[in-house]
This record gives structure tokens, C-alpha cells and sequence, in this order.
């Protein structure tokens, strides 16, 4: 290789049409559908959710709603209780 050569002397290929006819990522899945159960929420909700993004701000605060009560009946929905002592006559055993 000549060390005479510059950067200048590199030549990129910036035909537009090389650009146009290039390969691309093949889409198996269509970008633009509503996912079933946003639609579901929008048609069901009587008016109050208008478009896709409410529906999917509301379905996320219901996820989030829904995690905490379980999180909350899970580990501390209950109070500690001792068990009340029940006196059983021993006399009802066959010995």
C-alpha cells in the first residue's frame, strides 16, 4: 500500500438510488393494529377513553392498581391472631 494516499482520495458510492433498492428488515407484524384488548377498553369504556393512549394509560394504572392490592392481601392484608383455646374433655377419647 502507498502511504502517499489520503482520506481524500477515499470515494464513497452516495448514488440515491443504491439507497432506494437496498435491502431492509422484512416486518412479520403490522406496526399500525391496536392490540385487541385496547380496542376492547376503548369500546367498552362508554366514551371516557377516547383514543389508544388512554386506553393504554388506563390499562397500565389498572396493572399497576391491581399489583398493589395483591402485594398488600399478600403480606399484610391480615392481622396476627393467636388461635382461641377451645378445653376438650379428654374423656370423649377411646384411651
Amino acid at each position: 500500500m502507498d502511504q502517499n494516499n489520503k482520506a481524500s482520495d477515499v470515494k464513497f458510492d452516495t448514488d440515491t438510488e443504491t439507497d432506494t433498492n437496498s435491502w431492509k428488515a422484512v416486518k412479520y407484524y403490522r406496526e399500525t393494529a391496536t392490540p385487541k384488548i385496547v380496542g376492547w377498553v376503548t369500546k367498552y369504556s362508554g366514551g371516557v377513553i377516547k383514543d389508544e393512549r388512554q386506553a393504554e394509560y388506563f390499562l397500565l394504572a389498572f396493572a399497576v392498581i391491581a399489583f398493589l392490592i395483591s402485594a398488600y392481601l399478600f403480606f399484610g392484608g391480615t392481622k396476627k391472631t393467636t388461635p382461641i383455646p377451645i378445653n376438650i374433655d379428654q374423656s370423649q377419647f377411646i384411651q
